[in-house]
């Protein structure tokens, strides 16, 4: 028997026996087309059919997720909603419930939690675990991925689950075989696995890296496993040999429990604009409308930050960012907004188009004390701080009870048509 076992094609197991799992045991669970699944479970005349989760054609909308029967024609994952609409015309098209999906997510996490504490969730839909015999369990590692299978079926959406010694090999592992695959790769096989497969198959490895090693002569994970480290340093510094060891399947990674809200180092939105931004008043307008946008996060997570990014994409391709820190942290977007407007000169100038804007704000856990206004300020500034700050939280109360749209700015009134349809995009990082 194939010392890698495909357990969602191959049920019945011969000896070696891979239930004698010896050593460390990772798993990356992976949830099947998850937006659409969810979409096809809530909307069962759906199932069979297919489903694309994005936003509109018609206003520059990007693919956030296509069910099984939509891949089948070429659709996936961030590829431009017009794209997607000429592959699959017939698609049923939603743009998403994401308190819908959230709330599944929960329960599938909430299922790994019942048998590992190391729980490390990476995405709405992935998630590391650590099943090790021995550190909170005796049973077989294969056993446990295959009672979270049964349990995350029993909701009604699906999972691939990749098993290894380490994040890189089980990451790799949960792509093999999709939907409802379960790929183990047995200890002591990691370099057997691995090394005929592309470089790209590895996280990390974009197609910039890619590039520069196939002409260094690298095109296989096995390749880069036996490369010389130091032409590897020379070439990608200390990412290289890292590179090389990852490759060989000797990476030595820890799944580490979920974040807690004080982990989080950043916090950021981004919004694609339905039409190009040309004008100053209209890129200003819209860094002013994106911060906003942390700033409630920023609040609604309890964080300030002293670190300032400002995000411009150009097109499709062409994207670039600034930083800039703060005096003192902050959660007010009339704060940190002025920052980013200020870091606009030096990634924008008039006749430059803007197709993408993102902000976002860092620095939590720098606990500096606050630097003191060298002209006074005093009491008034202070004071004014604190309106502008109360201002905010009442105007995010309000919205939390009576929608997004219960108050605005004027300057969000010129964007009400004219950004992506796509659920915005914001992260925790």
């Amino acid at each position: 028997m194939s010392d890698v076992c495909k357990l969602g094609t191959v049920p019945n197991l011969q000896s070696p026996d891979p239930l004698a799992w010896d050593g460390p045991a990772v798993g990356l669970l992976d949830l099947d087309a998850f937006f659409a699944s969810v979409e096809q479970l809530d909307h069962p005349e759906w199932r069979g059919r297919p489903v694309i989760v994005g936003g509109s054609a018609d206003r520059r909308g990007v693919v956030s997720t296509a069910s099984y029967e939509a891949r089948r024609y070429g659709v996936h994952s961030a590829m431009p909603s017009a794209t997607a609409r000429r592959l699959c015309p017939d698609a049923i098209w939603t743009r998403g419930n994401f308190a819908r999906y959230r709330e599944m997510s929960a329960q599938v996490m909430a299922i790994l939690g019942d048998e590992t504490p190391l729980v490390e969730q990476v995405s709405i839909d992935e998630a590391f675990f650590d099943v090790t015999p021995g550190r909170y369990s005796r049973e077989s590692p294969i056993e446990i991925c295959r009672r979270v299978q049964r349990r995350v079926a029993e909701l009604g959406v699906t999972c691939s689950i990749g098993l290894g010694v380490n994040k890189t090999v089980a990451k790799i592992a949960s792509e093999r075989e999709k939907p409802r695959g379960l790929t183990a790769v047995l200890p002591g096989t990691e370099r057997a696995f691995l090394a005929p497969l592309p470089v790209g198959a590895m996280s990390g490895v974009g197609p910039a890296t890619q590039e520069r090693l196939r002409r260094m002569g690298i095109r296989t994970l096995g390749e880069l496993s036996r490369a010389d480290a130091a032409e590897l340093e020379r070439t990608f510094g200390v990412l290289g040999p890292r590179m090389a060891l990852r490759a060989a399947g000797l990476e030595r990674s820890s799944v580490a429990e979920a974040a807690a809200p004080e982990d989080v180092k950043s916090v950021s939105n981004e919004r694609t604009f339905s039409e190009d931004l040309t004008e100053r008043d209209q890129v200003r307008a819209g860094v002013a409308h994106v911060s906003e946008m942390v700033g409630r996060r920023l609040r609604r997570k309890g964080l300030r930050g002293r670190t300032v990014t400002l995000k411009v994409k150009y097109d499709a391709t062409h994207a670039r960012t600034a930083q800039r820190p703060l005096a003192e942290p902050t959660d007010d977007e009339r704060v940190f907004g002025r920052v980013a407007l200020a870091l606009l000169d030096e990634l924008w100038q008039p006749g430059m188009r803007v197709r993408l804007l993102g902000v976002g704000v860092s620095g939590f856990d720098d606990d500096r004390p606050a630097q003191m206004s060298l002209f006074g300020g005093g009491a008034d500034e202070a004071g004014e701080g604190r309106d502008r700050s109360a201002l905010g939280r009442v105007a995010d109360a309000l919205r939390e009870r009576f929608g997004d749209d219960a108050v605005g700015y004027g300057r969000d009134l010129r964007f009400k048509d004219r950004t992506s349809d796509t659920a915005p995009m914001h992260k925790d990082a």
